[in-house]
C-alpha cells in the first residue's frame, strides 16, 4: 500500500469552528486513522500547517496536538511547494484576499462560507480558480448531518410522494455578554466586520434546499436586529449593527415552498437546535441534527379542533423514529467526511459538487435576502451556472 503526504495550510484555526471541527475533528482525526483511503487502496496523509495572527496561540496549539509547522506569515506557508491545499476559516472580511493569494500560489482551495462578502467577489473567486486550474470546494456540512442524511434517504425512497412544503426552525439565545458570556464572537453582531445571521445562515439554507428539495428561485425575507446592544470579549459595550434574526420564505424550483426562521434571540423549545418539517402528499418528516421522525399517510391520525376540551393525546408520540442504518459505528463527523471527499477530489479527481460556484449561490441568496428585507418585497434569483462564472 502506497502513501503520499499533502501539506494543508489552515488559516483561521484559532477560531471556534476552525479549531474544533476542521483541525481536531477532521484533519487530526484523519491523521490518527492513517490518512484518507483512495479507491486504489493507497492513502493520503495530511500534515497541517497552522496560520494565524497570534504566535502564542499558534505555538500552544501546535504543541498541544503535536503539529510541526505553524507561522504568522501566510505568504511563507503558500510559498512552500509541499503545501498542496489551502483552507480558510477566517472572518469573512479577510477571506477573499487570502483565497486570491492561494490561487495565485497554485494551491487547491477548500474554504468555509461565505466565500466572499459580495456576489461579485464570490464569482470573481470562481473565475480565478477555474482560470488557474486549481480545484476548489466550499464547506457544506449540514448535508452530512445524520438527521439530513436520513431525510435524503426518505426523499430518494419516494416516502413523501409530492413534497409540498418545508418549515425550518434554527437558533438559540446568544447571551448579550454583560452578565453572562456570549457563545459567539462579537464580530457576528457587527455588520462592518461581516456579521449578521442572514450572511451566515442563508448560505447554509441555499445548499440544503438546493440539494434536497430544489434550487431557490425567489426569496421574501425580513432581517431584524432584536438585541441592539451587546458586550464584547473584553466586556465593552458596543452597538449591534448586524441582524440577529431573519424570517424567510423561499420559493423552490418544482413548486416547493420553504419557510425558515433563523435567530440568535430565541429560546429553544424543540428537540434540536435546528429542525426541518417536510410535508408531502404521502407522508411527513421532522429532521434535526441527528434525529428524524416520520408519519406516513396510512398512519396519520385525525386531529379535531376543539378549544373547549383539553388535549388528551401526545402528538409527538404519533411519529415513528427513522433508524440510523449506517453500520455499527454510526454516522461519521460531517466535516471530516467532506474533507475526505475533497482530498479524493484533489488527488484522484473524484467528483465533488460543492465548488466555488455553489458557494456563490449561497452568497447570492444572502444578498437577495437582505435586499428583500430592505425593500420590503419578493426578490427573484437569477440562475447561476457555469456560464455565470
Amino acid at each position: 500500500m502506497t502513501t503520499q503526504t499533502l501539506g494543508v495550510v489552515m488559516n483561521g484555526v484559532t477560531g471556534r469552528m476552525g479549531y474544533r471541527q476542521h483541525l481536531v475533528r477532521s484533519i487530526l482525526a484523519i491523521r490518527e486513522q492513517g490518512g484518507v483511503a483512495l479507491a486504489d487502496g493507497s492513502r493520503v496523509v495530511l500534515e497541517p500547517v497552522l496560520v494565524g495572527r497570534d504566535a502564542d496561540k499558534l505555538r500552544a496549539m501546535a504543541d498541544r496536538h503535536g503539529i510541526a509547522a505553524w507561522t504568522t506569515s501566510l505568504d511563507t506557508a503558500l510559498a512552500d511547494p509541499a503545501n498542496t491545499i489551502y483552507f480558510d476559516a477566517q472572518v469573512t472580511t479577510a477571506r477573499e484576499r487570502a483565497i486570491h493569494a492561494a490561487i495565485a500560489a497554485g494551491k487547491h482551495i477548500y474554504t468555509e462560507k461565505p466565500t466572499a462578502e459580495t456576489l461579485t467577489g464570490a464569482l470573481d473567486l470562481a473565475r480565478a480558480a477555474d482560470a488557474a486550474g486549481v480545484k476548489h470546494g466550499v464547506v457544506q456540512d449540514k448535508l452530512f448531518l445524520p438527521g439530513l442524511l436520513k431525510l435524503r434517504r426518505l426523499i430518494q425512497g419516494g416516502f413523501f410522494g409530492r413534497i409540498l412544503s418545508v418549515r425550518g426552525e434554527f437558533g438559540y439565545w446568544v447571551f448579550e455578554g454583560d452578565w453572562q458570556a456570549a457563545q459567539r464572537p462579537s464580530w457576528n453582531y457587527r455588520a462592518e466586520d461581516g456579521g449578521g445571521i442572514v450572511v451566515d445562515m442563508f448560505c447554509h439554507w441555499s445548499y440544503v434546499l438546493e440539494n434536497l428539495f430544489g434550487r431557490v428561485e425567489a426569496v421574501t425575507a425580513k432581517a431584524v436586529t432584536h438585541i441592539p446592544t451587546r458586550w464584547d470579549e473584553q466586556g465593552r459595550e458596543y452597538p449591534a449593527t448586524a441582524d440577529d434574526a431573519a424570517y424567510g420564505i423561499f420559493e423552490l424550483a418544482g413548486g416547493v415552498v420553504a419557510q425558515i426562521n433563523s435567530s440568535w434571540a430565541v429560546r429553544v423549545n424543540r428537540d434540536e437546535l435546528v429542525e426541518f418539517q417536510v410535508d408531502g402528499t404521502e407522508g411527513s418528516a421532522v429532521a434535526g441534527l441527528r434525529r428524524c421522525r416520520v408519519q406516513h399517510r396510512s398512519a396519520t391520525p385525525t386531529p379535531v379542533w376543539n378549544p373547549d376540551l383539553p388535549v388528551t393525546e401526545s402528538f409527538r408520540d404519533q411519529w415513528q423514529e427513522v433508524p440510523d442504518n449506517a453500520g455499527d459505528s454510526g454516522f461519521d463527523n460531517g466535516f471530516k467526511v467532506q474533507w475526505e471527499d475533497f482530498v479524493r477530489h484533489v488527488v484522484s479527481d473524484a467528483p465533488f459538487a460543492f465548488d466555488f460556484l455553489a458557494g456563490a449561490r449561497g452568497v447570492q441568496l444572502a444578498e437577495c435576502g437582505l435586499r428583500s428585507s430592505a425593500e420590503g418585497r419578493r426578490i427573484e434569483l437569477p440562475v447561476l451556472d457555469g456560464k455565470s462564472a
